[in-house]
């Protein structure tokens, strides 16, 4: 299996889970439109050719590609080696708007190219604690689940380059509010119907100390000494998106979603609660050392001790040991077709929720209905991209 990377900022990493010239997949090409991430890419991968434009691979014969370019540059490039007839990794989210995400859906169903979206969450062990409680009965039927996402380094991690700017994301709500969405619609077991949404640019908008980083590296930029928030060097020159959003969206099987995003604390983990028609569950810690704890035998006040407690296991690999396994659900999808944990109509309503939930927050918290899709292309998706 021949492999390309484009885009080799922070997240091309992913791509070296799947660099196994032993097995026979190996990356034979990279490429970036900034020289000095070129020259870091063939570091990564010394096996591989550097090209600066995208269009220059379609025509290698790669079997598979991972786009992790900044999110704005998702939709065409996917679109271009689809058509290609080359399989696709899309980092998450599939693209910055619902119309986007469409187009995308659209050429795979077209073309037949297998398409598959990074939602790496879904294989946390977190998520998967909670999802086997859900599916076991534990707090029965969910209808309301709630998460508080603290970016405790929001400030280095998303202030300082492309991310500030909406034209490249959309918002942080959609951009970093897509995994969670997916998240919450997975363990309630439906999708966003109509969105509402509050939030505004409450603190870094009031920093003037600004620079261009431009052709710099994501780890060039980012220190956990930079505390606290007010005291930021060096956002970016464009910075319209907001640092504080709080959405409340319904889903199409009566279940409700919070989602409350802050990018200026000191912390940086996801709590989620989820509560059933028998009990509920809450996550403390996302990672190892954390654990999930269950509530469901009786009526009392707080517990600490909670009717069971979930160790959350250590796992290898980033994401808490999610990213191999994404790396190889995705080889073993384009080697065989094999049914996959992710979904590209997911990855899709994620987006149409954050986009949706996006227009609402800069309309007045007006709320916003999220637009169908096509039945015959949820169907084709849904039988693993198959005609």
């Amino acid at each position: 299996m021949r492999l390309g990377v484009v885009g080799l900022g922070a997240r091309s990493k992913i791509a070296q889970y799947a660099d196994r010239p032993g097995e026979n997949v190996q990356v034979v090409a990279v490429c970036d439109p900034v020289e000095s991430c070129r020259e870091t890419g063939l570091k990564q991968f010394p096996a591989a050719k550097a090209y600066a434009d995208h269009r220059e691979l379609l025509e290698l014969g790669l079997d598979a590609v991972f786009l992790t370019t900044p999110d704005h540059l998702h939709e065409e490039p996917a679109i271009d080696f689809l058509e290609a007839g080359v399989a696709v990794f899309v980092e998450k989210p599939l693209a910055i708007t619902t119309e986007g995400c469409d187009r995308v859906l659209e050429a795979a169903r077209r073309t037949g190219a297998r398409l598959y979206v990074g939602h790496n969450m879904r294989h946390m062990p977190v998520v998967q604690i909670m999802r086997e409680q859900i599916l076991a009965g534990a707090i029965g039927e969910v209808k309301a689940i709630w998460c508080r996402h603290f970016v405790g380094h929001g400030g280095d991690f998303y202030f300082k380059d492309w991310h500030a700017d909406r034209s490249k994301t959309t918002s942080l709500l959609l951009q970093k509010g897509a995994h969670d969405i997916d998240v919450m619609h997975w363990l309630a077991g439906g999708y966003t119907t109509r969105a509402s949404a509050f939030g505004e640019l409450v603190v870094y908008g009031g920093i003037s100390d600004r620079m261009d980083r431009t052709g710099q590296r994501f780890d060039e930029f980012v220190d956990e000494a930079n505390w606290p928030p007010l005291e930021q060097k060096g956002l970016a020159p464009v910075m319209d998106v907001e640092d504080l959003s709080m959405a409340n969206l319904q889903l199409d099987n009566g279940a409700y979603l919070t989602y409350q995003q802050c990018h200026f604390t000191p912390d940086y983990w996801r709590n989620y609660t989820v509560i059933g028609t028998a009990g509920r569950l809450e996550n403390f810690g996302d990672g190892p050392g954390g654990v999930v704890k269950v509530w469901n035998s009786r009526r009392s006040g707080y517990r600490e001790d909670a009717d069971e407690v979930i160790e959350i296991p250590t796992a290898d690999g980033g994401h808490a040991g999610a990213d191999p396994r994404l790396v190889n659900e995705f080889l073993t999808f384009v080697r065989d077709g094999s049914p996959t944990l992710t979904s590209p109509i997911a990855a899709r309503t994620a987006v149409a929720a954050g986009h949706a939930a996006t227009v609402s927050l800069r309309d007045n918290g007006n709320p916003v209905d999220v637009p169908a899709l096509d039945p015959e292309l949820v169907a084709y998706f849904e039988r693993g991209q198959t005609a």
